[in-house]
């Protein structure tokens, strides 16, 4: 609701939230739709959206008019159902809520979930020539607080889909943490026969700017036409609307807050590439759906140790936060460590030295991981004395894996396996997480 001087003059000429309306300001002429007025922002200003998409605010002053072009209909997104062609794949949209099923709360100014997931839907027209898509509304959550609860919950709702008849799922999702789930999926769904495509959006769906509607396209001919059995992130491989990747989701990272090509293949390259037409260009090397094992059925396998951390080690950082979470009972530790995987442990000065540390929780029993800030390139325990000493006290080097795929890794073997296991298989490939080669694209 605009201030009571602003609402008498829209009331006064018949102007609701929603009309188009013409301004004059300064000299200055400008159209577009009327839109509520968020609580943010100042008060004496009304809220204009253009055709483009971008709004703008516009202060009312003694120079300011307004008049109603015509009158529309509220604003809010259209509903309705796709009718999808014949014979098409068919494949189930999870819909878990964040960026890409989200719009624009006046009230607050912010961006908030939608409680409808088959908006999002009905603004893409052109999947009903692509694939038969059934929405699941799985849930509607930001990234930012997806546990491994909802890890557990989308894997079953995965599994679910493929065994049922999808030949194919899209995982609709907030992309702060996609990465985290793309690696947890990864290891969760045991025996996969189909691909599983993870999207999101970096701008909310009634931008003008919104990538939503384009990343859920990228999605669909990918689920429904790609040969790939891997979970993967389906995101933008540059500025413009020319190309998507597809990549695996051991080997991806966040790396932009708002660039639409935020997602990036780290020590590897992406498994595929789909443009705006559909057409998938296989890279790099992967697991292929086989047609005779069309009938097998896919495992999710969810259980998870969450007692399990992720801890950067820095310049005069204390040894001791390690000994709290072996206190706190922490079953596992994964130190994202600097260069080739180094700790300070040879340091002149007694309480900045990780060593004795790290053995004390070894020996009680805590699987400490080692990766590395650096990100790209590979942690290696045999060429510098440090290293040497860190994996002699029984640290555990994790060869090329990034830091958050080592830790879901970690917790996801101790939720299902042996503490013996479970180290056994840390520095060990098992999802495509480590590679024997890295494939360096920066």
């Amino acid at each position: 609701m605009y201030p009571e001087d602003i609402q008498k003059l829209l009331d006064k000429q018949g102007i609701k939230a929603g009309d188009l309306v013409k301004i004059k300001l300064h000299g200055r002429e400008f159209e577009g739709t009327l839109m509520p007025k968020p609580e943010s922002g100042s008060k004496d200003s009304i809220i204009l959206k253009f055709a483009n998409g971008y709004n703008v605010g516009l202060k009312m002053d003694a120079g300011f008019r307004i008049e109603k072009i015509r009158s529309q209909p509220a604003i809010a997104f259209p509903s309705g159902s796709l009718h999808f062609k014949p014979a098409l794949s068919k494949v189930e949209m999870i819909y878990t809520g964040g960026t890409i099923g989200s719009k624009i709360d006046y009230l607050t100014g912010g961006v908030h979930m939608l409680t409808k997931p088959d908006e999002l839907l009905y603004d893409v027209p052109e999947l009903a020539e692509i694939a038969e898509i059934r929405v699941n509304n799985l849930m509607s959550i930001a990234s930012e607080d997806i546990s491994y609860m909802e890890w557990q919950k989308i894997a079953k709702s995965a599994a679910d889909a493929l065994n049922k008849d999808a030949e194919g799922v899209i995982i609709t999702m907030g992309t702060d943490t996609m990465h985290y789930t793309s690696a947890a999926l990864s290891f969760m769904l045991n025996n996969l026969n189909a691909p599983v495509v993870i999207t999101g959006a970096q701008r909310s769906s009634d931008r003008g700017s919104s990538d939503a509607f384009t990343n859920l396209i990228s999605a669909a001919y990918l689920a429904s036409s790609s040969n790939i059995a891997e979970v993967g992130i389906c995101m933008h491989t540059g500025t413009s609307d020319n190309e998507w990747g597809f990549l695996r989701g051991t080997k991806v990272r966040k790396m932009h807050t708002t660039r639409r090509d935020a997602f990036k293949p780290v020590n590897s390259r992406p498994i595929a590439t789909v443009d705006g037409k559909g057409r998938i260009r296989y890279i790099s090397e992967y697991k292929k759906v086989d047609d005779e094992r069309a009938d097998a059925k896919v495992n999710a396998v969810t259980k998870f140790e969450p007692k399990v951390a992720l801890h950067k080690v820095y310049p005069n950082s204390s040894p001791e936060l390690l000994d709290y979470y072996v206190e706190k009972g922490y079953r596992g530790v994964i130190l994202e460590v600097t260069g080739m995987g180094h700790a300070p442990v040879s340091t002149r000065h007694a309480e900045y030295n990780w060593l004795g540390n790290i053995k004390k929780a070894v020996d009680a029993g805590t699987i400490i991981g080692i990766t590395s800030q650096c990100l790209y390139g590979r942690v290696n325990s045999m060429v510098y004395r440090n290293a040497r000493l860190m994996s002699s006290a029984g640290a555990i080097y994790c060869e090329d894996m990034l830091p958050e795929v080592a830790y879901v890794k970690l917790g996801f073997l101790l939720g299902n396996y042996s503490k013996e296991k479970s180290g056994e298989l840390l520095g060990k490939d098992i999802s495509g997480e480590i590679t024997k080669r890295s494939e360096i694209e920066v």
